[in-house]
């Protein structure tokens, strides 16, 4: 059933001589929080286990779960909620994440905290999926390929530091303190929306496709199937990246080459940010051949640890711009179906983590290391073609 929603009064009016800095950084955090609560279980396995009294195989379930959440729910809930206005939708959306990461910190039980994580999985979907088309509501159309730059920065900045951390304090202290810090933070974040994110409306009764219309927009297609592939062929290796560095003789510690990436994804949102508005379609297309290349280095350069480093910080630059990228492709199409059609990302993005973990344990079991870069580098290549073939529908020149 759809609700027309009266436009919200209080919106600040869009500004065109300057980026909404404040409002779009709180939109960075929540990304950073987001993130970080999805792969925190990933650096607790031992401790989370232990705890609760069960195998490390069934904590690595909170992950799934979460992704499951994800998938499962963002569709749906930014489809009924579409004409609801922005802010309320947005602290909604945050308190009910903070609850249920809340019950994780603290439940003893594996099946409650597997329940909280998949209703943490959807609240995050949803928050995902309306992010994108917020920043767009409160920022000048020339600006806006930065404003979903800075946005996606969270994100990166979450991987690189978010987790490390996380698993830190659940080494030294307790594993429920590093969800609860996550939730302490949660509470400023709220406060920080309240404060300096400003009011937007719904989207407009009139203006509402159906869901089927918006997935039949040409190009929308071929844009998730970017999504796809570009993150399978990144978290086959990154996920595994362990295992990679054990094959390479001459490799940099696991936690060094996960900071180095992080911040390497960050200059990538940086470069991104800078440029997007002027040069996507060049943007894209060199991002997508310097991450291939980034794999062949990693095959190659295996035995050289300094050969390994320049390839993960190419990786990281390259693929740390991907998300804004994708964002502004699918919110050019979309117009004013925008958030509808951004939910279709993270559910692309989470089927595709689904997929790499599979498809990496298969390669790391069957052969070695090694194949994983070189898995990276093919689909990078199949990437390049889809990109090419969907460029007039999907990424046309600006």
């Amino acid at each position: 059933m759809n609700v027309t929603i009266a436009p919200d009064q209080t919106a600040t009016p869009v500004r065109a001589e300057r980026l909404p800095w404040a409002a779009l950084s709180v939109m960075a955090l929540l990304g950073f929080v987001l993130i970080s609560t999805e792969t925190m279980p990933a650096g607790l396995l031992p401790q989370m286990a232990a705890s609760m009294d069960t195998s490390e195989g069934t904590v690595g379930q909170f992950v799934s779960a979460y992704a499951l959440g994800t998938v499962v729910a963002t569709i749906p809930a930014i489809t009924l909620t579409r004409g609801m206005r922005r802010k309320r939708l947005l602290l909604i959306g945050i308190a009910g994440f903070l609850v249920v990461n809340t019950v994780t910190a603290l439940a003893t039980d594996v099946a409650l905290s597997l329940a909280a994580r998949f209703v943490a999985g959807a609240f995050s979907g949803m928050l995902w999926g309306m992010l994108a088309g917020y920043a767009l509501r409160i920022t000048a159309p020339g600006h806006r390929g930065r404003a979903l730059a800075i946005v996606s920065a969270g994100a990166p900045i979450g991987i690189a530091l978010g987790t490390p951390i996380g698993s830190w304090v659940g080494t030294n202290l307790d594993w429920r303190w590093s969800f609860g810090g996550l939730s302490i933070l949660t509470l400023i974040l709220i406060a920080l929306a309240v404060a300096f994110i400003p009011g937007a409306s719904g989207q407009a009764a009139t203006s509402r496709l159906p869901l089927r219309r918006v997935f039949g927009i040409p190009g929308i297609a071929a844009i998730l199937a970017v999504v796809f592939v570009w993150m399978l062929a990144h978290s086959t290796t990154y996920i595994y990246i362990a295992p990679y560095l054990r094959t390479a003789s001459a490799g940099p510690t696991v936690e060094l080459a996960l900071v180095v990436f992080g911040m390497a994804s960050v200059i990538g949102i940086a470069v991104t940010g800078a440029i997007i508005d002027r040069h996507r379609r060049l943007l894209l297309f060199t991002s997508i051949a310097l991450f291939a290349a980034a794999g062949v280095v990693l095959f190659l350069g295996h035995q050289s640890i300094v050969a390994v480093l320049v390839a993960i910080t190419l990786w990281g630059i390259t693929f740390g711009g991907a998300p804004a990228q994708m964002q502004a492709a699918m919110s050019d199409l979309s117009g004013e179906n925008a958030d509808v059609a951004n939910a279709f990302l993270p559910v692309s993005f989470n089927l595709a983590i689904f997929a790499a973990g599979v498809l990496g344990a298969a390669l790391v079991d069957n052969f070695d290391g090694l194949m994983l870069p070189m898995v990276m580098s093919g689909l990078a290549i199949l990437l390049l073609g889809i990109a090419y073939r969907g460029r007039h529908s999907a990424f046309p020149a600006r």
